[in-house]
């Protein structure tokens, strides 16, 4: 028993030494007794290599793929805003179709119409259970937003409203503002806005 205490003693007196060293400064390089992947093979960039068939070392992106900071992040019908700033680009980016529009109505229907109403108004479904909140399309403080700055309500969403980013692609946001901008023009155009061929038959 006795020397197994000393043995103890003298084990646990050798890990203190080591363990318990504070340390100190060295020139010497460290011992790594495992590397981990700190140097590993690799090929620099634009490097001679004759693994490949033109020589070079540095290869283009796979086809399909984006590099994570790509100028892809900075377009507006990706953004919403102009490239380098942050302002919000006023109008679509993308052109004006009847397909496109046709779209927004869908994607609209699906997404935004039970809160905001078929007709844009705030109207929706929600608010006939006394949801209150819903944005009207027809003020004019939306009228006069720039078509960026709601392609960035809708990516990210805004005060109770969730973001929708996740679930509807870029170019379908461009399409629901599309059509949001046709309801409110359905609403608030006059007289002088229609054709005159066609004034004639608004009495009838």
């Amino acid at each position: 028993m006795r020397y197994f205490v000393l043995a103890f003693v003298l084990l646990v007196f050798v890990v203190v030494s080591i363990a318990g060293c504070r340390g100190g400064l060295s020139r010497r390089p460290p011992v790594e007794l495992f590397a981990d992947m700190d140097r590993q093979p690799k090929l620099r960039p634009q490097a001679v290599n004759r693994f490949f068939g033109n020589g070079l070392s540095s290869r283009l992106p796979v086809p399909g793929t984006i590099a994570r900071g790509a100028p892809y992040q900075d377009l507006p019908l990706n953004t919403g805003r102009e490239p380098g700033t942050t302002n919000f680009v006023t109008l679509l980016p993308v052109p004006l179709t009847s397909g496109l529009l046709a779209r927004g109505q869908e994607r609209y229907a699906i997404h935004c119409a039970m809160c905001h109403g078929a007709a844009g108004d705030g109207k929706g479904l929600l608010a006939k259970y006394q949801m209150v909140g819903m944005a009207n399309f027809h003020d004019q403080r939306l009228v006069a937003m720039p078509d960026g700055e709601i392609f960035n309500t809708i990516t990210h969403g805004k005060n109770l409203m969730g973001a929708y980013g996740a679930t509807i692609n870029p170019q379908d946001r461009w399409a629901i503002i599309a059509y949001l901008r046709a309801l409110q023009r359905a609403h608030l155009a006059t007289v002088d806005d229609v054709p005159e061929p066609a004034r004639a038959g608004l009495n009838k």
